[in-house]
């Protein structure tokens, strides 16, 4: 993958790349504004030029939908680049309704004129396990309230199969033995979530059929509000364990010469430390952290991105063998950064970091070829931005 070009002396002077043939753990880090989500523009880019691989990015600030523009203002540098200015693909994911979300169906009708496909993105209930149904609400499975919600869900998809939706899981709280009023402080939770819009009423939905292999899957998490109940959360741990499954069974197949149509995924999380917080724990944290871990065998590739890297879960950030450093200035980000420092790595990274002046520029260090540059990140062909852009 085509990143930039390495600097020294001030010039530019060799192209930066990351080898991509077996998956990959990226660390993208900076301050605001040093050009961190510039840099997964880039790395989506080349991602989706490969014919074998899927590329999905969780987007909480709603950024990405605009690289089904070209970036005409930076022809010039791209020419230098042999490259030209081109939108990509673009499958816009929103939880629930899209127009309800964004507030109109003029301004849907206005991004997929701009070249992105919107579409809803909707949870199907059985896709969370009974441990995810009682931890949605904070509850402890211990007592009154989380043990019967645990029951109902368990008692829905033994007795309804995978098809279950909220309704069924009303209908089994209802026939449990227990007091009035625990049953009626679950139907109130369940009523709640029936009330967010972001799961199935219906009928089971495969996640798979949502996504568009020839595109830049964006998950647009920006539409909904940070809550409590950690809705983004659940979104990215029931999407993510989607995808693991299904890529776990496609290698074995591949192993096994039966063949597959699942693609290899590469999967980018902007503001990663609040799916996967150092010290906390969230809907999404487990499943971020086994994908960091396991995910390499099944063709699982990460890229996880944040302003604060040092609040990012220390069982991911170790697993990073690329780190894109932007800008830092705090200590605490650039200590957490050290302490995954290689012995072939002779200075501090302050001592790296310092060297950066211009924004779009990073420290690259690559465990892989043992190496690190001060480089300057390619221009992207994509248009960078959001809905100001």
């Amino acid at each position: 993958m085509l990143i930039g070009k390495t600097i020294e002396d001030g010039d530019a002077i060799k192209e930066k790349e990351i080898n991509d043939e077996k998956s990959r753990r990226i660390l993208v880090c900076g301050k605001t504004g040093s050009g961190k989500s510039y840099s997964i523009g880039v790395l989506l880019e080349e991602i989706i030029d490969k014919d074998d691989t899927i590329p999905v990015v969780i987007d909480p600030q709603g950024i990405y939908w605009t690289m089904a523009q070209p970036n005409q203002e930076q022809e010039s540098e791209l020419w230098e680049w042999d490259l030209y200015a081109e939108g990509e693909n673009v499958n816009l994911l929103v939880p629930g309704d899209p127009i309800e979300r964004y507030g109109g169906e003029d301004i849907v009708q206005r991004i997929e004129e701009r070249g992105a496909k919107v579409n809803s993105l909707k949870i199907n209930p059985s896709d969370l396990s009974n441990e995810m149904w009682v931890d949605l609400f904070d509850l402890d499975i211990s007592e009154l309230m989380g043990s019967t919600l645990y029951k109902a869900v368990k008692k829905a998809r033994s007795d309804v199969g995978k098809d279950f939706i909220i309704d069924d899981i009303v209908d089994k709280v209802s026939k449990i033995k227990t007091h009035d009023k625990t049953k009626e402080a679950v139907l109130r939770k369940l009523d709640i979530a029936q009330g967010w819009d972001i799961f199935e009423k219906v009928s089971y939905t495969e996640i798979e059929e949502l996504l568009d292999p020839n595109a830049i899957n964006v998950i647009d998490l920006q539409t909904l509000e940070p809550s409590r109940y950690g809705l983004r959360n659940l979104v990215v741990a029931v999407l993510l364990k989607f995808l693991f499954r299904k890529r776990s069974v496609a290698r074995r197949r591949e192993a096994l010469d039966l063949g597959s149509d699942m693609k290899k995924i590469w999967l980018a999380i902007d503001e990663a430390h609040n799916f996967c917080p150092s010290g906390k724990s969230t809907l999404s944290n487990d499943i971020i952290t086994r994908w960091a871990k396991e995910g390499r065998q099944p063709g699982l590739s990460l890229i996880v991105a944040s302003q604060q890297p040092s609040a990012i879960d220390s069982d991911v950030l170790t697993q990073c063998d690329v780190r894109i450093i932007h800008k830092l200035t705090n200590k605490k980000d650039i200590r957490s950064i050290n302490a995954l420092s290689e012995d072939y790595i002779s200075n501090d990274i302050s001592h790296y970091i310092n060297k950066l002046s211009n924004v779009g520029e990073a420290v690259i260090i690559d465990d892989q070829q043992e190496s690190i540059d001060i480089s300057k990140i390619r221009p992207r062909k994509t248009e960078h931005g959001g809905w100001g852009a």
